[in-house]
């Protein structure tokens, strides 16, 4: 219990903190005093459920992250909801890189699942994200098929 305790009361901290709200700003959003958010934070007591959904929807965290995620242990701050850092893969000779079993496990990838790899060359934001070819499609209509189809044509 007391473990929950400090998890819940590091999340609220480091979330209204990143969030740049006040204790008093959380009480007024969330239906609270704010002498009962600062006892959250201290880990002094425990935010009911629906004060637990409340402040997970403030800070846009899922409830579970909220009530277990911890912070040390994983070595990151907690995570916006449905958003994860899986670690680190390293580059093979081949370009190749091997995704982490949680994050094949999480998003439901497989063997034979086509992703598109995108790319960021500005040297201050530069990064490659990959996505799944479905959802790439779903997001860009058929206006990315055209160029890709074209792109084909010219070879």
């Amino acid at each position: 219990m007391n473990n929950l305790n400090n998890n819940i009361a590091a999340n609220l901290r480091y979330l209204r903190n990143h969030s740049r709200l006040s204790q008093e700003e959380v009480a007024q959003k969330t239906g609270v005093t704010r002498q009962a958010v600062a006892k959250w934070e201290n880990g002094d007591s425990l935010p009911d459920i629906c004060n637990c959904e409340a402040l997970a929807d403030l800070f846009e965290v899922s409830l579970n992250d909220l009530v277990r995620y911890n912070s040390k242990q994983n070595g990151v701050p907690i995570g916006p909801k449905d958003k994860y850092i899986f670690g680190t893969v390293t580059i093979g000779e081949r370009g190749q890189i091997v995704l982490p079993k949680k994050a094949r496990d999480t998003l439901h990838l497989k063997s034979g699942d086509t992703l598109v790899v995108l790319g960021d060359g500005n040297p201050a934001t530069a990064g490659i994200a990959l996505i799944s070819s479905n959802t790439f499609l779903r997001m860009t209509g058929n206006t990315i098929s055209a160029i890709f189809s074209s792109e084909e044509d010219k070879i």
